[in-house]
């Protein structure tokens, strides 16, 4: 028998029922764990009276809000699994994700419910649609008027190891969005970890990034105090309304992507804020510099701490390392090219290097394990690896490989094992480049780049993929504070590549003025479409 998060709500709501369980910022709203439980039993009530059953699929596309919480804990409580697709991944991804993975019901916003009518071949699975606020100007269709009328109380559902909670979808950066299969173990693994390794509980108070974190903070036990930002634009957070909740609500924690910290940092710095009640703060979502770890260390509690932890939505938390650790050990190597420390694995988790290949892997006897130091594909396997991507046999056949009772999940991501038992990512293994000289990989070739003053990111690309080797372009996005001629930085850059072994094979040298990113944490790089801008600009240079 595997536990339901939705128990974990209950047991909190009976041991710290009038505590604030969650705050909005930009409304000011909040309520008690008692009033949190009692709204996820009452929406789960009315839900269940409107036909929606256990095993039932529901698309939740409401905005994060008190009401996302308690309709996530309702629909745990009834059995039906949430589906969640981030909507900037755009119209065209997110039908096609609904269409694979069929919703019987959809819980949104308005704008959802109204697309819905109008793509009605896509939505045809649905049973029902719930809205979430007035439809047409019409109130008495809002969902959010039931949590505040009495219902008969309802039984939580008791999951077995295989019973599905959730379907999460990727972000479709290599590739096109693919929706996870979680079951009640994985969030109940996952929960523990967050408890456990990161120390988070009762007492504490989170602004999270990410919306789903919140579902794991008021299970825990902490006051979620839900950021006044879109979600989905992380990278245009408004730093002085998250950093004025952090001060107001004395947040003692967060988690979120990088390009939130980048913003927010800078922000604290200019204007001489400290926020010294927050004690941790957790990046994750692309590689994290030393730069952004020690200005994030300038703004938090002295004694705070800031963790990275590292994985995909397949698989997290797998691996995570210190901030300290970074600044004071490994920066320093990754500015070398030796790829991004990302830690060692926490308890629970194991991870093997092996020799990369693109076609299927059955067992792990097939699979050739390489030494600490060789870097290879990243395979792990523990209690927060999931175990199929949903209705995607092909891809289920290429991602994970039996070892007897259990599996390992390849990650699709390369790098290697140090003596130290450490794991450093070196990049995605669909973005390596293969040139005339060997396997180009992209952390590590972009580090020396980065280093130098002028240059905010850049991007290893490969192009003319039909020839037998590819040509290797380095693209650079200069920091937007940079004064100097863009062809003397371009002639310096070539320099860098020309006085390294690991970047003598670099043919051009490109400047692009904004990087296409990731939807979900706007830090991941959107090597692909840029790898097709590269091939452009170079055929018009030709």
């Amino acid at each position: 028998m595997s536990d339901n998060i939705a128990h974990a709500l209950g047991r909190i709501s009976q041991k710290l029922g009038s505590r604030v369980a969650v705050t909005e910022a930009h409304s000011g709203k909040s309520c008690t764990f008692s009033e949190l439980d009692m709204f996820a039993d009452r929406y789960g009530a009315y839900l269940k009276a409107e036909g929606v059953k256990s095993g039932d699929r529901v698309m939740l596309m409401v905005r994060p809000s008190i009401d996302f919480i308690a309709l996530a804990f309702a629909l745990f409580r009834l059995g039906a699994p949430v589906i969640l697709i981030d909507p900037g991944m755009g119209y065209k991804n997110m039908l096609r994700c609904i269409a694979g993975v069929k919703p019987d019901h959809l819980i949104g916003v308005p704008e959802v419910v109204g697309l819905s009518l109008f793509y009605a071949a896509k939505f045809r699975s649905l049973k029902k649609r719930f809205c979430c606020g007035s439809f047409m100007g019409i109130g008495k269709f809002d969902i959010r008027n039931k949590r505040n009328l009495p219902q008969p109380p309802l039984q939580t559902f008791a999951p077995d190891e295989t019973s599905l909670a959730a379907i999460i979808f990727t972000t479709g950066s290599t590739g096109p969005p693919k929706g996870v299969r979680f079951e009640h173990s994985i969030f109940s693994a996952q929960l523990e970890k967050i408890r456990t390794f990161y120390g988070i509980g009762q007492g504490d108070v989170d602004q999270p990034g990410f919306p789903l974190f919140a579902l794991f903070s008021t299970a825990l036990g902490a006051h979620a105090v839900i950021p006044d930002m879109d979600p989905t634009k992380p990278s245009q957070v408004d730093p002085q309304r998250f950093v004025q909740s952090i001060l107001h609500y004395q947040v003692t924690y967060s988690f979120g992507s990088p390009a939130i910290w980048q913003v927010v940092s800078s922000y604290c710095r200019q204007n001489k804020i400290r926020c010294a009640s927050l004690k941790k703060v957790l990046m994750a979502g692309a590689p994290v510099s030393g730069e952004l770890v020690e200005r994030v260390f300038d703004i938090i509690a002295e004694e705070g701490e800031i963790h990275t932890p590292y994985g995909a939505t397949e698989c997290l938390p797998i691996v995570s390392i210190e901030g300290r650790t970074i600044v004071g050990e490994t920066w320093a190597e990754t500015k070398k090219g030796k790829g991004t420390c990302v830690g060692s694995p926490l308890p629970g988790i194991s991870l093997k290097i092996i020799e990369s290949t693109d076609t299927s892997l059955s067992t792990i006897d097939e699979c050739s394990v390489l030494d600490p130091g060789s870097c290879g594909e990243i395979i792990v396997k523990g209690d927060v690896v999931t175990r199929a991507y949903d209705g995607n046999h092909a891809q289920n056949l290429v991602s994970k490989v039996e070892d007897g009772d259990d599996f390992w999940h390849r990650i699709g991501d390369v790098g290697y094992l140090d003596t130290q038992d450490r794991l450093w990512f070196c990049g995605r293994k669909a973005h390596r480049v293969f040139s005339r000289n060997g396997i180009m990989y992209t952390i590590c070739c972009e580090a020396l780049i980065n280093n130098h003053p002028d240059v905010f990111r850049s991007a290893l690309v490969g192009i003319d993929s039909d020839q037998e080797y590819q040509k290797a372009i380095i693209i650079i996005e200069l920091h937007k504070q940079s004064k100097r001629q863009v062809e003397d930085i371009v002639t310096e850059v070539k320099e860098i590549c020309a006085a390294h072994p690991m970047l003598e094979t670099i043919e051009h040298v490109l400047v692009h003025d904004s990087f296409p990113v990731d939807i979900r944490h706007n830090a991941k790089i959107f090597r692909e479409k840029l790898s097709v801008w590269a091939q452009q600009q170079v055929q018009k240079q030709s």
